[in-house]
């Protein structure tokens, strides 16, 4: 039955009432066909042609993000067999000097990094390389990343001047977006690039997570 009060629906009552009665253009099929939907470009189109724009545009969204969901599963994989490599060769590592190396040269061959620093609390017989340093823990340079090593989370994106010179010295070639993993105990490992998009604030971190780990386990067992 079809309400005949004489008071007038807003636009916006209209809106909502279809919204809750979705079915109701069915029961109307001539009226879905005479209705007219504004498009951007000034033009208007049938309510069917509409909707079925509306269904392809949605569809290629999907295609889209079905597409990277692919790539990062491809990505992933990939990295975890970089993971696994590497902590094969930290297994092998007999000394801290070979620990420290072998993660050097993983992050740089395996994973692509463009620059690799790598701080140790404690000194290390045998390695001396430009990106590598030996800095005591207590050393004043290194309050400015106690917040990093007390919560132990990994850090991605810009860091500010103090963290990159005593990371970097006066190399700022591959500082536009750092990852900065602090490993409890052992000390830090900065991975730099010159692409400021690189690394950035709340991207995953789970695999440097894990590279930190396999550092800290194969330093602390190259110790006793």
């Amino acid at each position: 039955m079809i309400d005949d009060r004489p008071e007038k629906l807003s636009a916006h009552e209209v809106a909502v009432w279809l919204r809750r009665h979705p079915s109701f253009l069915g029961q109307f099929p001539d009226l879905a066909a005479s209705l007219v939907v504004p498009k951007e470009d000034g033009k208007t189109a049938t309510l069917s042609s509409y909707q079925l724009e509306i269904l392809r545009d949605k569809n290629r969204e999907l295609t889209r993000r079905l597409h990277e969901l692919s790539l990062n599963a491809q990505d992933n994989e990939t990295l975890s067999q970089h993971i696994h490599q590497l902590s094969l060769a930290l297994i092998r590592a007999n000394t801290s000097a070979d620990a420290v190396k072998t993660l050097a040269a993983c992050l740089k061959e395996d994973f692509g990094t463009e620059s690799v620093r790598i701080i140790s609390f404690a000194p290390i017989v045998g390695v001396a390389a430009d990106w590598y340093a030996q800095i005591d823990e207590s050393d004043a340079r290194l309050a400015t990343f106690l917040d990093c090593l007390a919560s132990g989370e990994p850090i991605c994106g810009r860091l500010n001047a103090e963290k990159i010179q005593v990371l970097f010295g006066g190399d700022n070639e591959y500082t536009q977006s750092i990852a900065l993993i602090p490993v409890s105990g052992v000390g830090l490992i900065a991975i730099g690039s010159a692409d400021s998009h690189r690394f950035y604030p709340g991207m995953g971190t789970l695999f440097l997570r894990w590279i930190g780990e396999l550092y800290q386990v194969a330093m602390l067992r190259c110790r006793r």
